[in-house]
């Protein structure tokens, strides 16, 4: 399962003209829509591909891929080689037309989220040694692990941007 950031009002757009499964139907086999807009599809190599938009507005979507013996015979079989090239193609067009990314642009927001999450991720861990080493009021004390929380369920949910911020907020109550 993999997580894409969409650039700001597409998804509304890709609704307004038929929705992700209708999409996922300009590039997959057999695709089928599985409600609240999501969908399942296949083609070549590709065994199944689902996705769908998230709350968030982020593409959520899953890919099986064929392994070992079965792909070792896919490739091997008339036009196997050229079919799994096109698979490959198929979905990184399909990516970068619902996310409105491409593949380096996408790459680079995952460093992005990566970076944001780490920040996060360090200043719980400097608020938690500085309330260990300052004699801070109760009432600070409280304030920081209860932005503490909320940095934890942004870095668990995946919203990296918020737990980034709260962690700023964080350093400056106990800065």
């Amino acid at each position: 399962m993999e997580t894409f950031e969409v650039k700001r009002g597409l998804v509304k757009q890709i609704m307004e003209d038929g929705g992700l499964t209708a999409l996922a139907g300009n590039y997959f086999d057999n695709v089928k829509d599985e409600g609240d807009d999501s969908f399942v599809g296949s083609f070549g190599i590709l065994i199944s591909v689902s996705g769908q938009y998230n709350e968030k507005g982020k593409l959520v979507v899953d890919v099986e891929q064929m392994k070992g013996e079965e792909l070792s015979n896919f490739l091997s079989g008339e036009g196997g080689r050229e079919k799994a090239m096109e698979s490959r193609q198929r979905w990184s067009g399909f990516l970068d037309v619902a996310t409105g990314y491409s593949a380096k642009q996408r790459g680079d927001k995952a460093k992005e989220g990566a970076k944001k999450a780490s920040k996060a991720k360090s200043a719980i861990s400097q608020g938690r040694h500085l309330m260990k080493m300052a004699d801070f009021d109760t009432e600070v004390v409280e304030k920081a692990e209860e932005i503490i929380s909320e940095i934890e369920e942004a870095l668990e949910s995946g919203d990296f941007t918020r737990a980034a911020s709260r962690g700023e907020k964080l350093g400056k109550l106990l800065g």
